[in-house]
């Protein structure tokens, strides 16, 4: 059973603050290994991640079989049929057209010193992206990460993906295809992190990874953050849904169990007015475990993360809400736009009954890559803005500098930084006339 919590108990305040303060990870403490397999990689290149390689995937390769061939890829792609490969043309449509949307615009201006300021928006040259394998793939995942990559200007992008005991999901390399990645490597693990990070004598290093993995991934990509950029240490799945008594409440609960599905730690909740339509999502949901495919997994999510929450109003609901802060919020309520407007934290909201998560997961347009564990309070989901940076710039003209540059001076002064002084006094003196003799 999950979680039933009501606004209107005496103990709801402590039941909530137990519920966010769920561990809901379940990572064992892989740093020392992972520390471990970094150093080899970075020490012995090809030969460590080879090893490493035949040891967790039981493959034995060489180097020169690590990257897909052109040849092998166009044989993959040609067993997806026309049906799997159309649902994947229309997701890199839609994603493409979405986030080509996001791409920044330079600025320049001249203020009213007449110094000439503004910034440069360029992509990183060089991105990676680490794609699951063996029990799960995900092909939506390769599309939601290298679209973006692609559509900043990124020029070079690489992907591994692990084979274990050579198993090839072919719907991967042809949204890799379909993405515009340029290199595919059959390795995974810490491994494949560290040999994108530092690079090997045939994998040539990146300066930003992308993707979610296991905790082995997840630690390796702490490691390497600061060598390279990272997107996010993702937590396990969640959502969230604020629904009304006007929904059907199977379509709720397969909301939620869409979520549950994932993984056993992942969590799904439910904040309804009416608490007569709680308990019926709660039945649904039940009834749906019976046949669900992944019934162990979902079923054991919901037991020990679900909860269904009854509030007043909501606005109440919108307050929990933020306190969530959660991956994924489904508005299903009358005019959900309007609710939205009260929503600060969320990774990704949907509007209304008619657009359940899984849309975005697949073709809804948005990026799927979300923040997770509460961090929607501080960060946002994937997007182009991941593959660029910005570069400010600055151009003083004589009078500019005369304007302000006394100013800085002060400021260098005050701080003990005589040569940060000197350089704009320098410049001033020669303004000035001043010179020496």
């Amino acid at each position: 059973m999950p979680h039933f919590l009501n606004t209107q108990d005496t103990d709801f305040e402590a039941r909530f603050v137990e519920l966010l303060a769920m561990k809901r990870e379940d990572s064992p403490d892989v740093d020392h290994i992972v520390a471990g397999i970094i150093a080899d990689v970075r020490a012995r290149g090809d030969d460590a991640v080879l090893e490493l390689t035949a040891k967790f995937d039981r493959m034995d390769l060489t180097a020169d079989k690590m990257r897909f061939t052109d040849a092998e890829i166009d044989d993959y792609c040609s067993q997806v049929s026309p049906e799997d490969r159309q649902a994947l043309n229309l997701a890199a449509t839609r994603i493409r057209d979405y986030h080509l949307r996001q791409i920044p615009q330079d600025q320049m201006w001249t203020d009213m010193d007449g110094a000439t300021l503004g910034w440069r928006w360029t992509p990183v040259s060089n991105a990676g992206l680490y794609v699951p394998g063996g029990v799960a793939t995900y092909p939506s995942s390769v599309l939601m990460n290298a679209i973006p990559a692609k559509a900043a200007g990124v020029k070079r992008l690489a992907i591994t993906v692990p084979t274990p005991d050579g198993v090839v999901n072919p719907l991967v390399l042809l949204a890799a295809r379909i993405a515009g990645v340029d290199e595919i490597y059959r390795i995974g693990g810490a491994q494949a992190i560290a040999a994108l990070a530092y690079g090997t004598q045939t994998i040539p290093p990146v300066d930003k990874i992308t993707g979610p993995g296991n905790a082995f991934v997840a630690a390796a990509k702490r490691r390497v953050f600061g060598k390279v950029g990272i997107d996010m240490i993702a937590g396990p799945s969640e959502i969230l849904v604020i629904a009304d008594k006007n929904n059907d409440p199977d379509w709720i609960a397969l909301d939620l169990l869409s979520q549950a599905e994932h993984d056993e730690s992942a969590q799904s909740i439910l904040i309804t007015t009416d608490a007569d339509f709680g308990t019926a999502v709660a039945k649904a949901v039940d009834k749906r475990l019976e046949t669900l495919e992944r019934r162990a997994i979902a079923g054991k999510s919901w037991a020990d993360f679900g909860a269904v929450i009854v509030v007043q109003n909501l606005d109440e609901a919108a307050t929990l809400s933020d306190r969530f802060a959660p991956e994924h919020l489904e508005l299903c309520v009358d005019d959900p736009d309007e609710l939205s407007l009260q929503i600060e934290h969320a990774g990704a909201i949907f509007l209304g009954s008619y657009t359940p998560e899984a849309i975005g997961d697949y073709v809804g347009g948005p990026n799927h890559v979300l923040p997770t564990a509460r961090s929607a309070r501080f960060s946002s989901g994937l997007s182009v803005l991941d593959f660029m940076k910005r570069t400010t710039l600055a151009k003083m003209t004589p009078s500019a500098l005369a304007a302000i540059g006394p100013a800085a001076e002060r400021l260098a002064k005050s701080e003990s930084l005589e040569a940060h002084g000197l350089s704009v006094r320098a410049r001033l003196d020669r303004l000035n006339g001043d010179h020496d003799e």
